[in-house]
């Protein structure tokens, strides 16, 4: 290929990548109301960060908030400076880790292979499910996989080449990590290369890798400043807050409530990679010969370790498997030619749409049989809003798939990428508005209601932090007393003694007990 055809093709690759970078991560960024509890948690914590101009340590309800580092609210802090407070605001650091992140795998792949198979990773990865959520999402996780990506793409380019440059950005990548997630910034990369190394029988260049004096120093000088200055400001608490409790009683046990069998991310895995699964189970039919070469040996021990890693941990939450995503991405573009069949990667989101049309009907004699009176509030608020339209909108998007695969003449790649930008859209434009209105809406009415009457709240069985967001102000958590507000569930309401209702919408209610 002439070098003019060939930047040629890189440009409108590109253009194509952003293109669907703006509808997966992008469009309708700030139009849903933010999601309990986490998007909830780092959000309020931010804005109590404003208003205290207290910008070392968090807080969440007034109380010190040890969950996670400090970069992420230093970034949505600087969100809202620009954009205003503003779901928009939250959820734009998000959207550009997940763009750079896309970058990294798009400028590995094409060094280590070409433009179309760069292009086809990265796109199922900017249209992938589980990523498209997280990509939007107020929390950490998006900035994390950023920073994971380019530490590992950098090591393994400082493996192959000794380049100091990809060293050094290693380390900084994963210092940066550190100050957003913590130790499993430097966990996942350390354990993979060891792994690998151990695998290619090069122990020794590992250690002289990881024990780079200079990589050392960089890494120190952007993550230890503010870990140094959080311990001289909260002395131990931050110590048993964020180390103890958040991470090492994360693996050891199970935190708040979040366990799973060893299998818990199986299903995690055939969900959050739609509608791109067909490709996870083509890789490891052909994994004996994707593992003759070096980098997709490398990439099969990064993806299994952090799925054995979080499998064997106490707690177990979806967005965990998300850091092993990246190399699946790759691994499944370089599966995608071995493919007999490549249409049949289809039935999968076809199963999922056809499940979807199925979903009302099964919400509906669930609600027969469930005995809570909040659960019962919510599946008829959700068959509500499951009407004609939810149905005519999933089967026009099963004919769209099913009009890719048999009636377009798109190659097969091409067909591949439009069925992600159904599902993009599907995702972006309804199927999360939907579950906004049904989940976040009625917390987010009630605060408003709260604060323009002046409310104090007392939050009692229930915990909604994106209602301190939204009528920016602290609630007390505790059982409600005469003559007190409260904010609680349906299911509640019969163990209050004379409560007035102010407010009520699918399971949420606020209301004032009489004297």
């Amino acid at each position: 290929m002439s070098l003019n055809k060939k930047k040629s093709e890189t440009f409108w690759l590109l253009a194509i990548l952003g293109l669907l970078i703006l509808l997966s991560f992008f469009a309708a960024l700030g139009s849903v109301p933010l999601f309990d509890v986490d998007e909830g948690a780092f959000s309020e914590a931010t804005r109590e960060m404003i208003v205290s101009k207290n910008y070392l340590t968090t807080y969440l309800n007034g109380a010190p908030r040890f969950d996670k580092p400090i970069l992420i609210y230093w970034l949505q802090l600087a969100a809202v400076k620009l954009f205003g407070l503003n779901e928009f605001s939250f959820r734009l650091p998000s959207a550009l880790a997940g763009t750079a992140w896309a970058t990294s795998i798009f400028l590995f792949v094409r060094k280590e292979a070409d433009n179309r198979q760069a292009f086809l990773a990265t796109a199922m990865m900017v249209l992938s499910l589980q990523v498209i959520v997280i990509a939007k999402a107020a929390i950490a996780d998006g900035l994390l996989n950023c920073f994971l990506a380019i530490t590992m793409f950098a090591l393994l380019h400082h493996y192959k080449t000794g380049s100091k440059h990809a060293l050094h950005l290693a380390f900084a990548a994963a210092g940066f990590g550190m100050l957003t997630k913590g130790p499993i910034a430097i966990i996942i990369p350390f354990a993979v290369t060891f792994l690998f190394s151990l695998q290619e029988g090069t122990l020794k260049k590992w250690l002289r890798m990881i024990l780079s004096p200079s990589g050392i120093i960089l890494f120190l000088v952007i993550a230890l400043p503010w870990y140094l200055l959080e311990y001289h400001d909260q002395g131990m608490d931050f110590v048993n807050g964020f180390f103890f409790k958040h991470n090492i009683s994360r693996f050891n046990s199970s935190f708040e409530g979040h366990s799973g069998s060893l299998f818990y991310y199986l299903p995690v895995i055939i969900l959050g990679l739609m509608p791109f699964t067909g490709l996870f189970f083509t890789v490891f039919f052909r994994a004996k010969a994707l593992f003759s070469d070096s980098t997709n040996r490398f990439l099969f021990i990064w993806f299994g370790f952090v799925f054995l890693f979080f499998s064997l941990s106490g707690t177990k939450l979806p967005h965990y498997m998300i850091y092993g995503y990246t190399p699946l991405f790759i691994l499944m573009a370089r599966a995608f030619p071995l493919s007999s069949h490549p249409w049949r990667c289809a039935l999968w989101p076809l199963i999922l749409l056809a499940g979807l049309v199925c979903l009302p009907f099964f919400l509906q004699r669930t609600l027969l049989e469930i005995n809570d009176t909040y659960i019962k509030a919510l599946l008829a608020g959700a068959t509500e809003l499951m009407g004609e339209t939810y149905l005519l909108v999933v089967i026009a998007s099963i004919a769209g798939v099913t009009a890719i695969q048999f009636l377009s003449r798109f190659p097969a790649e091409g067909k591949l990428i439009a069925t992600g930008v159904v599902f993009s859209v599907l995702i972006n434009f309804y199927l999360m508005p939907l579950s906004g209105k049904l989940l976040q809406e009625p917390v987010k009415e009630a605060a408003f209601l709260a604060r323009k009457e002046g409310y104090k709240i007392v939050m009692w069985k229930s915990y909604n932090p994106s209602f301190l967001l939204y009528s920016e102000s602290f609630v007390e958590k505790r059982s409600p007393k005469p003559g007190e507000i409260v904010l609680t569930t349906v299911k509640q309401l019969d163990k209050l003694e004379h409560p007035i209702v102010l407010y009520s919408k699918y399971g949420i209610v606020m209301a004032k007990l009489r004297q």
